[in-house]
């Protein structure tokens, strides 16, 4: 068996992952961290591309923010469209922030690239990794790379792993708790080399269903319409795609549509998922692992950036300080601000979707609440600083 020691073992090469060990190796701290897939099955994974300031903050300082300003589109404002109506949330002008507009994967990318320069080691295609020992003050990470056994001892270990990973399930039952709501619809998602409708995001509750017009650079756009589960992608051809969101999107949008051939197409359950606590013993969950939002409020992403702020400055006091305060208290602060954005993601998410049970008044609350908005600076101002994102 393969053996070695670190001070943090981090399991997942995803963003959060990344940031974590890129933070961890800034501060001095040895860190390794080990992925299941390869780094081109990672850098293929299509997600959210709207980042807070928590996460352009962290990029910023690890001197690693040149491409995602060069290439990202500060966005100032986002739009919310019922119909005819077009009710646009000022947030730059009633917050003093903006939002970045920049694919998770170009962050990845970013990331990756800059870990052998920055001496933070990933370890790719480790099969049947599991934790051990997360109650002592010694846990490890067992795994298999190249038909070798491999075991990485650490004093603690940060489950970057995801929804479906290794790391939650290692908290015993009788320890955690989780809470969860499914939505009975996901998101058809295409992905197309044209320019994006607006230089905003649209958020459009029609008859038909949500739909979402959004974009990851001036040349390439990114759409999504509300589906029932059943739906299959075959479902969906291009041309027909492209009149249901156009068809819901409203008049405006679609005059300045521009159709083509989809690079990529999915669809996407929803679902609200918070895992209590987010630290057991020697181990930290992190993003996706502790927590699931609907991507309406776009907060996947930067709800595991606010993760690792929290974490990374406890370990950091931890290791140079022996100060074990912080660590103590990271589940409570993280989840103080995981709850405030699973509720912004759900309220919003029920006011731009249809239902199947929805009726008549479900209906008029929607459009009460779509009148109280457009007419109410206070409505605006709670969307415009819950989108741009709450602070630490």
């Amino acid at each position: 068996m393969s053996k070695k020691s670190t001070q943090v073992a981090i399991i997942g090469a995803g963003p959060a992952g990344l940031m974590l060990g890129h933070l961890l190796r800034q501060a001095g701290i040895e860190a390794v961290i080990i992925e299941r897939q390869n780094q081109a099955h990672v850098l293929s994974r299509i997600r959210a591309g709207v980042l807070e300031t928590v996460t352009t903050g962290i990029l910023e300082q690890l001197d690693l923010a040149e491409r995602m300003h060069a290439k990202g589109l500060p966005h100032s404002g986002v739009k919310l469209a019922d119909g005819e109506r077009l009710i646009r949330i000022d947030i730059e002008g009633l917050t003093g922030r903006t939002v970045m507009v920049y694919g998770q994967t170009e962050l990845t990318r970013d990331l990756i690239d800059a870990a052998p320069y920055r001496d933070l080691e990933i370890i790719w295609e480790a099969e049947d990794v599991a934790v051990h020992d997360i109650e002592s003050d010694a846990p490890c990470v067992k795994f298999t790379k190249d038909g070798i056994e491999s075991r990485i001892e650490a004093r603690f270990i940060a489950g970057c792993d995801g929804f479906h990973g290794v790391s939650r399930p290692a908290i015993p039952d009788s320890v955690g708790r989780p809470y969860e709501k499914v939505y009975p619809f996901g998101w058809l998602g295409v992905l197309a080399d044209v320019p994006p409708c607006n230089h905003e995001l649209i958020y459009a509750n029609h008859a038909n269903g949500f739909a979402l017009a959004s974009q990851r650079s001036l040349t390439r756009s990114r759409y999504y319409i509300q589906v029932p589960l059943t739906e299959k992608l075959e479902d969906w051809p291009d041309d027909r795609l492209w009149d249901e969101l156009a068809l819901r999107l409203g008049p405006d949008a679609a005059a300045h549509m521009t159709r083509g051939p989809a690079l990529e197409k999915s669809i996407a359950p929803l679902r609200s998922f918070v895992f209590e606590p987010m630290h057991h013993g020697s181990l930290f969950l992190v993003g996706d692992a502790a927590h699931i939002v609907p991507p309406t409020g776009a907060k996947g992403l930067n709800l595991a950036a606010s993760d690792v702020a929290y974490l990374s400055a406890a370990l950091i006091a931890f290791f140079s300080e022996n100060d074990s305060d912080a660590i103590a208290t990271y589940s409570e602060k993280a989840l103080a601000r995981v709850w405030k954005a699973e509720r912004f993601s759900w309220s919003l998410t029920m006011l731009m979707h249809r239902f199947p049970d929805d009726g008549v008044f479900d209906r008029r609350m929607q459009v009460a609440q779509l009148d109280y908005i457009a007419s109410s600076e206070a409505a605006q101002m709670e969307i415009a600083e819950n989108y741009v994102g709450l602070p630490l």
